[in-house]
């Protein structure tokens, strides 16, 4: 059976993927509502696709995916605004819905991010990628640009094993491009749930 793709673009009318599938069983919307659509073709999600195939977009092979901790929708984006004193200005906190594009680490794709805590001293904001239809409230803190600092979450789909202090290669279990990224290993914790990691210094190479 055909599923939405995971990308949680919002171009459907729904803010997520799953929300859309929910729709489609009630009998709300058709298919074909959903830009990725095609007849009689399996799309599989962001994930499904990544652990099936092992490669990014463009054939780089990457170690793991990071995918969301317990009960939280993606893995946790971790983030500075350009001008680290607008998070002050701003007065962003948590639950405000900040819009901006990763400057330097090469990803050219404006993020909607979902705020679960921010640092009013330093700037960093640490939050969840969320659909592009939160932005479209009205109700949105644009901060232009931002530097990535990393991500944390779960290492999932494991092809080798993370190591504390190495640089891998990763796919972000939400990332739109489906591009491996690289980062340092900077946090590595056993939990029950599985393995939780922190990746900082990302670039896209």
């Amino acid at each position: 059976m055909w599923r939405p793709p995971g990308k949680d673009c919002g171009s459907c009318g729904s803010r997520t993927c799953d929300e859309f599938e929910m729709r489609l069983k009630e009998g709300r919307v058709r298919h074909k509502d959903c830009p990725f659509y095609e007849e009689d073709k399996i799309i599989l999600s962001v994930a499904e696709s990544a652990a099936y195939t092992g490669t990014d977009i463009v054939g780089q092979p990457y170690d793991f995916i990071i995918s969301p901790l317990p009960g939280e929708p993606s893995a946790r984006k971790i983030v500075l605004p350009f001008r680290p004193d607008m998070t002050e200005r701003m007065n962003i906190t948590q639950g405000d819905i900040v819009l901006g594009r990763p400057a330097g680490a090469g990803c050219p794709v404006q993020h909607v991010i979902k705020v679960i805590h921010s640092d009013l001293i330093t700037g960093v904001i640490t939050g969840h990628v969320v659909s592009p239809q939160f932005a479209r409230t009205g109700n949105v803190k644009d901060v232009k640009e931002y530097h990535m600092l990393g991500f944390e979450g779960i290492a999932s789909e494991k092809r080798k094993e993370p190591q504390f202090g190495k640089r891998h290669y990763f796919l972000p279990g939400s990332c739109m491009m489906h591009r491996a990224h690289t980062g340092l290993v900077s946090m590595l914790i056993e939990k029950p749930y599985g393995t939780q990691i922190r990746i900082e210094d990302i670039i896209i190479l």
